[in-house]
Formats: structure tokens, sequence, C-alpha cells
């Protein structure tokens, strides 16, 4: 297993629908000592935003020198929204960014980035203390507060409270496997993502389907069921289309090589559709196909039925069933 960090990739839109979950439901942590971040206004077009940044420290992580990865979880930025004044109907609230990262001997340059609110980690919280209150005994979760919501030091206290609790949750092979945390870190984006599949809207979907894959590629373990997962659904999102993504053959291509000596029975159902869909993307691209075809024909001769299979898509469906049309 691999260790855990944390920066960011690529916005994801926060949803009115979660208004309910307003400033004033968000918790005050105690004794957690952080650095403030400093409140600034930043212009994008027309909108302001109000934004509170880590500041820049002039300590500098200490990073692995035996050739070791450390995971990294770590809160970059956090938005108040809706801008001021922009929708006077929704309560405002905090979206924080997570920046995930695994550093090796130098800072990993390609880090993920989520964005949650205050609800999304303290539902993980909640459901973790359920499940494991002894793994859960020594982890500090801050309380809500009625006032003093968008304080920048208490911004950055819950930020700080919220990197102990995900490095404490990555670190632990109990609370890492469970199905809360998956939710946690996938799962706003996965469904939008499956959301734009069933309206035919591939190009806005594979976007967020390599945020989620990089995203947990980065904690668990690189032929992991969640990474094959979302790597087999970012394949049959790319390939659904009939022009192919232009990141098709790339992200097919690591597909297959991950599941080189796989003995996974759960993620098998997958593999003769990936191999059926690759072999078709390699034939719309020009490619050679025999190095797939041999590896149907050898399971064929084994007595694997490689004919008549599920589509990769209907395959992932049947696994994790989500609204993408299949």
């Amino acid at each position: 297993m691999r260790a855990a960090m944390a920066r960011r990739t690529q916005d994801y839109s926060v949803s009115v629908d979660d208004a309910d979950d307003n400033p004033e439901d968000l918790d005050s942590p105690e004794g957690i000592e952080t650095a403030t971040l400093a409140i600034q206004k930043t212009t994008s077009g027309r909108e302001e935003k109000e934004i509170w940044e880590r500041p820049v420290t002039n300590t500098p992580y200490k990073l692995p020198s035996d050739g070791s990865t450390v995971l990294r979880f770590e809160v970059q930025y956090a938005r108040i929204m809706p801008i001021d004044g922009h929708d006077l109907k929704v309560k405002r609230y905090v979206v924080y960014d997570l920046c995930v990262r695994q550093d090796s001997s130098v800072i990993d340059p390609n880090p993920a980035t989520i964005k949650r609110r205050y609800t999304d980690f303290r539902n993980l919280y909640m459901n973790l203390k359920k499940d494991y209150p002894n793994e859960m005994s020594t982890i500090y979760f801050p309380n809500k507060v009625l006032v003093g919501n968008f304080s920048s030091g208490l911004i950055a206290e819950r930020s700080t409270a919220f990197e102990v609790f995900l490095t404490h949750v990555a670190g632990h092979t109990m609370l890492r496997e469970t199905p809360a945390f998956l939710h946690f870190l996938q799962d706003n984006e996965l469904t939008k993502a499956c959301q734009y599949l069933d309206e035919r809207r591939n190009e806005n979907a594979v976007p967020l389907l390599e945020d989620c894959f990089r995203m947990l590629n980065k904690i668990f373990m690189d032929r992991s069921r969640p990474v094959l997962l979302i790597l087999c659904r970012l394949v049959a999102a790319c390939c659904a289309s009939p022009v192919p993504h232009h990141s098709a053959d790339r992200w097919a291509t690591l597909a297959l090589n991950r599941y080189d000596t796989l003995c996974d029975i759960d993620l098998l159902p997958l593999y003769i559709p990936l191999l059926h869909t690759c072999a078709h993307l390699w034939w719309q691209r020009g490619r050679d196909q025999k190095q797939i075809t041999d590896r149907l024909s050898d399971m064929s001769k084994k007595g694997i039925t490689t004919n008549n299979s599920p589509t990769l898509m209907q395959a992932i469906h049947n696994l994790d069933p989500r609204t993408e049309t299949v």
C-alpha cells in the first residue's frame, strides 16, 4: 500500500442542492495548531471570489530519501460560496479544495484535487466512528458552531483537522477499504460523470473520470478493485462514441497492462469485455490486434466463453450500478 498527501487538479462545481448544509452547521475545532489562512479577493472574469489560501511556509516538507512514497492530504484553498450577493436565496457555505499528493524524493508534480464541504468530511467521520469506534477513538473532529463560520482562523483549524483525519483513514487498512471512504473520494465526480454519459455527453464525462482515476490511483494499489473499476469505466467512456476520445488508446493500454496477472475473481468479468473493446479500438486506429485476439483465443481454449459477452459498460454496471446508459 502506498502512503497519503494532497493538491489540486480540476475544478468541480458545487451544486446548489447542497444549500441545506449552511455555514451555521460547520464545526469549530479546539486545540489544533495551524497557520492562519489569509483571506484574499481574486477576480476571475466578472466574478469576485473570496478565497482563503494556505500561506507559504518557510519550513520545507521532509521528503523520503529511501525510495519510498508518502501520501499527503492538504487543504490548499477554501472558498465561500455562493459569491457574495450572487444568490441571496442560498445561505453561504465553505468549499474546501483538498489536494492529494504522492511524494517521493520529489514533490508529486501531478496531484489530484477534489472539492468537498464540511458535511462531506463529517459524514465520512460519523460513518467510520459508528462502524469502527476503536480505530477512530483517537481522532478529533471539529464540532458545529453558530457564529464565526467564515473566519480565517476557523477555516485553518478545520483544514488541519480534515488533513489529520484523512491521513489516519488512508494509513489504516481497514478504514481505507471502507465503502464510506471510497464514496467520499469519488462519488460527487463519478455521479456527475455518469449523468453526462447518460446524456451522451462523453466529452464532459471523460475529464471527471480521469480525475477520479488519478485520485484513487494515489491512495489504492494499482490493481485494486476501485482503481481497476474506474479505469475500465474511463475506457468505456472514451470508446462509447463512434469517434473514440483522443485519450482512449492511452487508457485502454494502461487497463490491459493492469489486468496482467490479475487474480481477483470479482473483476475478471470485466476482462473479456475490456479485451473486445480494445480490439475494436485497435481496429479503428489501424493498430495490430493480434496480441489481444491471441489472449481471447487462449481463454477460449481453456473453456472460457469469450463470445456474446456484455459490453464493457454493461459489465461495469453489473458490478457497480450507476445512472449511465448501458
